[in-house]
């Protein structure tokens, strides 16, 4: 009830105007009651109706003015707002507050339309920033995978999706299934994610579904690092360095073949020379044979003898490069001629030859390529196991890709259908005597390498998926 008056003078106020109210009706009806004559209860009568008729006037007064207070307060707030009054016309408060409230809500509704345009322009522009992002993140020719703090991967590029092999949903991923085919790198995202550690220009190791092995270079670093706090995700730059590794490889290969030749040059043709001197005693032997053992063995000297010369001439072709004579040679022409020369060769280690794809025409040393293609079909025959069941040899030519630099490429696999390459001799065999078979000097494959690298090319090695070799010639078209 008293919660009705806002100051003590207003409840002062209403409790005099209560009791005098309650006295007037007491006086009333005791001069009502009493008995008294009428003449008497006139002016008694007209003095309480006056006091009744000031009571009310005041109370009304006060009333009025109790409700008309918050418009007071109205008119004094209307006075401090910063609203310049008209000129000219003649001050009325209702006026004056109406005309007020109406310029401050007109001002209100222009802040808000203005603050809505300033909204959708901030709106614009976030969307344009994001996109202007997602844009840079998609154009990135490196794969670009980022972690949140949790490591969950919030961004996954294109090309990173194509060096992890992933073609299903890669966000939300944590790193051991974003990573699964690189093990060594999702270890090292965790650790950057725990500890901050920063990893630069790393080279792991990546199997794909095809069971091949790539060569990735991966830069890891935490996002928003700080010593009170850790890191809020980590971002890994990937890269794929397999041709990079392998081309590196050939170059340290070359350059140490380089080296052996130079080396042992001098020193197979001290031993041609002490060879063709024992050449000749064997052949002396041979003519002077008294029995039919003393004949078997010169034989078989004279015949090791020639081995050994053999081996020495084709190491000498190896140490001693003779100049490249380039001209236009049809790649095509030249596998039809290799597998023909061949024929007798297949048919003998009982193999079938199947040729197929785009062979276009390269500037190279006819001679020498072809015979590099001819060391590589005699190993990949010889490869092949007499036990197996499917003994063919596989010519596929490809045309690729032109790379940053405008230079075309071509590229012709020979696979066959044997054992493979054990992984510890993939970096091995073209290596100078380097040989896994019972026959053979091992000199066929190293000189094969270094014709093809003396091209402009390389030559490389690995495993089918399906089983078998696989020796890829890359040449310049």
């Amino acid at each position: 009830m008293f919660s009705r008056y806002r100051s003590r003078i207003q409840l002062a106020l209403a409790f005099f105007g209560g009791t005098f109210l309650f006295a007037l009706l007491g006086v009333l009806a005791f001069t009502l009651l009493a008995p008294a004559a009428p003449n008497a209860r006139a002016p008694i009568l007209l003095s309480i109706f006056i006091l009744t008729f000031v009571c009310i006037l005041l109370s009304g007064i006060l009333l009025l003015r109790w409700m008309l207070r918050p418009y007071y307060q109205l008119v004094n707030e209307a006075e401090r707002a910063p609203v310049a009054a008209q000129p000219g016309k003649a001050r009325n408060e209702a006026e004056f507050v109406l005309q007020t409230f109406q310029t401050i809500v007109a001002q209100l509704q222009d802040q808000q339309r203005e603050l809505e345009q300033l909204s959708a322009q901030a709106s614009e522009r976030a969307a344009s920033a994001e996109q202007f992002s997602e844009r840079i993140v998609a154009s990135v020719p490196s794969g670009l995978v980022a972690f949140d703090a949790s490591g969950h991967t919030t961004v996954v590029n294109a090309p990173a999706k194509a060096l992890i092999e992933t073609d299903g949903e890669a966000l939300g991923q944590q790193p051991a299934v974003i990573f699964r085919n690189a093990p060594d790198l999702a270890q090292m995202v965790q650790k950057c994610l725990q500890t901050g550690e920063v990893y630069r220009r790393e080279e792991v190791s990546a199997t794909g579904e095809d069971g091949r092995t790539r060569r990735l270079g991966a830069t890891i670093a935490p996002i928003d690092p700080s010593p009170s706090r850790p890191a809020r995700g980590a971002l890994c730059l990937l890269t794929d360095i397999t041709e990079v590794t392998q081309l590196r490889e050939q170059v340290a290969l070359k350059k140490n073949l380089e080296n052996l030749g130079e080396m042992s040059a001098g020193l197979a043709h001290e031993f041609k020379n002490a060879l063709a001197t024992l050449h000749g005693y064997a052949q002396l032997l041979q003519s002077q044979q008294k029995s039919e053992g003393e004949g078997a063995a010169a034989s078989a000297l004279l015949q090791e003898v020639r081995n050994l010369s053999e081996m020495v001439t084709a190491f000498l072709n190896f140490a001693r490069p003779q100049p490249l004579d380039l001209n236009e040679v049809s790649l095509h022409e030249l596998v039809q001629e290799c597998a023909s020369e061949l024929r007798a060769f297949f048919a003998e280690h009982n193999v079938s030859l199947s040729i197929e794809g785009e062979f276009p025409n390269a500037r190279a040393d006819e001679l020498m390529l072809r015979q590099a293609v001819l060391n590589l079909l005699r190993n990949a025959a010889e490869a092949i196991d007499h036990e197996r069941g499917e003994r063919r040899i596989f010519i596929k030519g490809m045309l690729l890709k032109r790379d940053e630099a405008g230079q075309d490429w071509t590229s012709i696999q020979i696979r066959d259908t044997g054992e493979g390459i054990p992984p510890t001799d993939l970096q091995r065999i073209f290596i100078p005597f380097f040989t896994t078979k019972s026959k053979g000097h091992g000199v066929g494959l190293a000189l094969a390498h270094r014709v093809l690298t003396d091209h402009g090319g390389t030559l490389t090695a690995s495993n089918a998926p399906q089983g078998g070799a696989i020796f890829t010639i890359k040449l310049p078209v």
